[in-house]
């Protein structure tokens, strides 16, 4: 992933995010409006100490 991909990425997880929790539901669509594997987005959450809540589906 390119750098300024990567840093819009981070903003938009930073922005979505509310005392350094992201339900689950807005990390699939920020996945999707990125064009990114889920994945992707939670190894960026890790990376900036941020908490995937919510998640049934046991995917983060």
């Amino acid at each position: 992933m390119a750098s300024n991909q990567t840093e819009q990425l981070k903003d938009k997880i930073l922005a979505a995010a509310d005392n350094s929790k992201l339900p689950c539901q807005k990390a699939f669509a920020i996945a999707e409006e990125a064009g990114l594997e889920t994945a992707e987005v939670g190894k960026t959450c890790n990376e900036l100490g941020v908490k995937i809540i919510g998640c049934q589906l046991g995917c983060f």
